[in-house]
């Protein structure tokens, strides 16, 4: 049985600013913007590439903003993904060198947290 995650509930106090952070800072692409009713905006982007999406809006999580700790992203080169996002006045770390990949990481407005993981290169038998 297959099973594929899309979409990921991501909690902010302002879903203009957050969605304005995501789309033109960080890259995602924006879906879809959709005032339900008065107690429910749903937000969806997506990251270039990805099959998951995020959801951001009213009433569309009961967690706490900045509450969605450790979502991560694979990219094909940290370094540069680090320099796109600074170059995009993102507050991006250095890369963290580890021997299962290398990373980034960076926060939304709220305080949610993101890590982009360049891969290490695979070993062939």
């Amino acid at each position: 049985m297959d099973m594929k995650l899309e979409l990921v509930a991501v909690p902010v106090t302002d879903v203009d600013r957050a969605k304005k952070f995501y789309v033109e800072q960080v890259g995602f692409n924006a879906d879809h913007d959709y005032q339900v009713n008065p107690e429910l905006r749903f937000v969806q982007l997506t990251p270039p590439g990805s099959a998951c999406s995020i959801v951001i809006g009213d009433g569309i999580t009961q967690m706490a903003p900045g509450s969605q700790q450790g979502l991560q992203m694979v990219v094909a080169d940290a370094a540069a993904a680090r320099q796109e996002l600074i170059g995009r006045g993102v507050g991006a770390s250095d890369v963290d060198e580890q021997p299962w990949g290398h990373f980034v990481y960076f926060s939304d407005p709220d305080g949610n947290t993101w890590s982009l993981q360049q891969l290490p290169p695979r070993e062939t038998p």
